[in-house]
């Protein structure tokens, strides 16, 4: 399976490469599996999802560049005012501008800053936000990192509802059913939406999952 890049960092190292099988490009972190560019509906679903919830997205944070699948279909939508992305990896970023990856970054509407989502959130002002977007893991059961389980937990999205303005959502991809935090979701907003997403993994039927909860 022929490597395009390889990166490292405090987290671990990140290898992007192309699958012999059918030419897919794929991106790993410290050997898991995180996504590929064949089967890209569930990130396509995570933005359309909230795009279709706020009636003026003026300003949206993503947490989690990835191959840019997301932020692709945001910016699909000529009512999108700014897209800020929260990356942890740099190498990611670089890679992306380089070129070895597809950019999304050259949109004048699209800001990346390198560090924990946590903290970009954190460091929001209050009702600044119409949608937030969390594509950060395999959701809360297959972690890229350890340390991110604090995303799925209340505290964290509780942050993330006084950030958002009324009306605004948070949206949070997994790719598994999480009954765990369809219950944190609903705690916090009221309520939790769920959208299965059915989708061809390996010749196999499986499904993708995006949570969603609305500030009222």
């Amino acid at each position: 399976m022929p490597e395009i890049a390889r990166g490292s960092s405090e987290r671990g190292e990140l290898v992007l490469r192309r699958r012999d099988d059918d030419g897919a490009l794929e991106l790993r972190v410290n050997g898991v599996f995180v996504m590929d560019d064949v089967e890209t509906s569930s990130e396509e679903l995570l933005a359309s999802a909230a795009l279709a919830s706020v009636r003026r997205p003026e300003r949206v944070l993503v947490g989690g560049l990835g191959l840019g699948y997301t932020v692709r279909a945001l910016l699909a939508d000529p009512r999108l005012g700014q897209v800020v992305v929260a990356e942890i990896e740099p190498e990611l970023a670089s890679w992306m501008r380089s070129g070895l990856v597809p950019s999304v970054l050259d949109d004048p509407r699209v800001g990346v800053v390198v560090g924990d989502v946590r903290d970009v959130v954190a460091e929001a002002q209050d009702a600044s936000l119409d949608a937030i977007l969390l594509d950060v893991d395999n959701g809360p059961d297959f972690l890229v990192y350890n340390e991110n389980s604090v995303i799925y937990a209340s505290p964290f999205v509780t942050t993330c509802r006084s950030k958002l303005r009324a009306g605004g959502v948070l949206t949070v991809w997994s790719s598994s059913e999480s009954a765990a935090l369809q219950e944190v979701v609903a705690s916090v907003f009221g309520a939790c939406d769920v959208t299965p997403v059915p989708v061809r993994l390996q010749g196999r039927a499986e499904a993708y999952y995006v949570y969603q909860g609305c500030r009222q």
